[in-house]
């Protein structure tokens, strides 16, 4: 296995809407920034992976559009993938672990805002029992949220509490959507309140890979990525336990996240009862900081807050803030894909 790290990491202020804004306009800045981080240019570049969804943006193929921001010179190897950006970092770190790259740059973008998020989400399930009915994503999470309730594993105060750290985290975040005291607000599906579920906002996100000596070179401290892994629950919603996450577990331990503690954790939990779930399947106390970020409760962009755990894992890595860290990603409803990945500082290589 090559060693491989991601060496910088930049995102968007993520906003409510950005009408005067195409994902092209969006996207530039963003990868303007974490090559100018390193120092490369497009040219260096080995393989070059974006993640985004035709169903946010309205049309067929329209991530070769983004492609614009990238520039049309020199050509370069691409690829896509219709999933949040965590899952085209892990086509890129797969490429570099056959040799074909030592570098890459993965990015990925979403504008929410156009659409109604929640129907839009119906479309990623099951397209003959459970999509005709039309359960909309906050639905769902709100069965997984009374489930959760109903196990006595947590109640509708300590979900509050919960959404309340996310929001003070994000504070000290200058990219959040939403931070500081947030209102639980009403039920908009009853347990979860507007405060337990994510803001609808656009933004975007990218980092950048290196292998071995090559991303000592351009970063100080790399973020190297131990182990990473990805599984999937089944896709019919009643055959599940809603109340586990088996596959995130099954995740962590092909990581390694179990091999030693980890000090921080970014997770992918839109729902504030997610992090209920993720917490019991990853083993986490009170001695990991989880979400110093906000998290997903503090900026969800769709197709980019998967990897913008990753980056803000790294980020902390490289200053120096974290040795060990976990970022996780999901897509799909009640944490149906989930990613996990260990990255840690070099003084703890091995």
């Amino acid at each position: 296995m090559r060693d491989v790290a991601i060496v910088a990491f930049a995102q968007t202020d993520h906003l409510r809407r950005t009408d005067e804004l195409s994902e092209v306009e969006m996207l530039m800045p963003v990868l303007h920034q974490v090559l100018d981080t390193t120092g490369l240019r497009t040219s260096d570049i080995g393989f070059t992976c974006s993640g985004s969804s035709d169903y946010l943006a309205g049309r067929a193929f329209s991530f070769t559009m983004a492609l614009d921001g990238v520039g049309a010179h020199p050509p370069i190897s691409e690829s896509h993938v219709e999933m949040d950006g965590a899952w085209a970092l892990y086509e890129a770190w797969v490429k570099i672990q056959t040799g074909e790259a030592d570098t890459a740059l993965v990015y990925a973008y979403g504008k929410s805002s156009p659409g109604q998020v929640r129907d839009v989400l119906t479309r990623q399930l099951d397209p003959y029992y459970t999509a005709p009915l039309w359960p909309d994503s906050v639905a769902l999470a709100a069965l997984q949220a009374q489930a959760l309730i109903d196990a006595g594993d947590t109640d509708e105060a300590a979900l509050a509490a919960l959404a309340a750290r996310s929001r003070e985290a994000a504070s000290d975040n200058p990219h959040a959507q939403l931070s500081g005291a947030v209102p639980a607000g009403d039920y908009l599906v009853q347990p979860l309140r507007t405060g337990d579920c994510p803001p609808i906002g656009d933004g975007a996100a990218a980092v950048i890979l290196a292998a071995g000596d090559t991303a000592r070179a351009l970063c100080e401290r790399p973020a190297w990525i131990r182990g990473i892994d990805h599984r999937i629950e089944a896709h019919g919603l009643g055959v599940r336990e809603l109340t586990e996450s088996p596959s995130t577990r099954l995740a962590a331990e092909r990581a390694g996240v179990f091999e030693r503690p980890v000090d921080t954790a970014e997770l992918h939990a839109p729902f504030s009862s997610q992090e209920v779930v993720l917490r019991k399947a990853l083993g986490l106390d009170d001695r990991v900081r989880v979400n110093p970020s906000g998290g997903a409760l503090a900026a969800n962009p769709l197709m980019a807050a998967g990897l913008i755990r990753l980056g803000e894992a790294a980020a902390r890595i490289h200053r120096g803030e974290s040795d060990r860290a976990l970022a996780h990603a999901t897509s799909g409803p009640c944490l149906q894909q989930n990613l996990v990945a260990v990255l840690e500082g070099e003084s703890t290589h091995a």
